[in-house]
C-alpha cells in the first residue's frame, strides 16, 4: 500500500505548542506530513505562494496570533476559490461560545479546544485525522462542531 501523507499545516505563534504537536504526530505514526507556521502573515503567504496539488490537507489554525489572527485567515481562506479542499480545523485555547460562533460561520469544518495534556492531544489530533473526510463538504452540522478528545 503505497498511501500519500496527508498534508497537515499548523498555524500557531506558540512554539511550544508547535513542538507538542509535531511530536504527537510523530508519535502517531500515521501517514502524515507535517509543517508549521508561526503567525497568520506567514500562513497566507504560504498559502498564496504553494501549488494547488501542494496545499495542505488539513489546516490546524490557532485563533490568537499576532499580526493577523485566525478568525481574520479563516475569512481569508473561504474567500479564496484556490482553499476551497483545504479543511480548516479551528485549533485554539479559547473556549468562549462568541468564537466558536464566528469560527462555524465563517467555514471552519470543526472547532478543537487545545488539550492540556500530552495523551489527550494525540488522540483528539488522531481523531481528527480520521475524521477528515468527514468534515469536507457542506451542509457542516454544528452538533459535531466541538472535536472533544474525551
Amino acid at each position: 500500500m503505497n498511501e500519500k501523507p496527508l498534508k497537515i499545516l499548523l498555524a500557531d505563534d506558540d512554539e511550544a505548542d508547535r513542538l507538542l504537536f509535531e511530536e504527537a504526530f510523530d508519535e502517531l505514526k500515521a501517514s502524515t506530513s507535517v509543517m508549521t507556521v508561526a503567525d497568520g502573515v506567514e500562513l497566507m503567504e504560504f498559502l498564496k505562494r504553494t501549488a494547488l496539488e501542494n496545499l495542505p490537507h488539513i489546516l490546524f489554525l490557532d485563533i490568537n496570533m499576532p499580526k493577523k489572527n485566525g478568525l481574520e485567515c479563516l475569512k481569508e481562506i473561504r474567500g479564496n476559490k484556490k482553499f476551497k479542499e483545504v479543511s480548516v480545523a479551528i485549533y485554539s485555547t479559547s473556549s468562549s461560545e462568541n468564537d466558536m460562533e464566528e469560527s462555524f460561520l465563517n467555514g471552519a469544518n470543526v472547532y478543537i479546544h487545545k488539550p492540556n495534556d500530552f495523551q489527550k492531544l494525540k488522540k483528539i489530533l488522531e481523531k481528527s485525522i480520521s475524521y477528515a473526510n468527514v468534515y469536507q463538504e457542506p451542509p457542516f452540522n454544528k452538533d459535531n462542531f466541538l472535536l472533544r478528545a474525551e
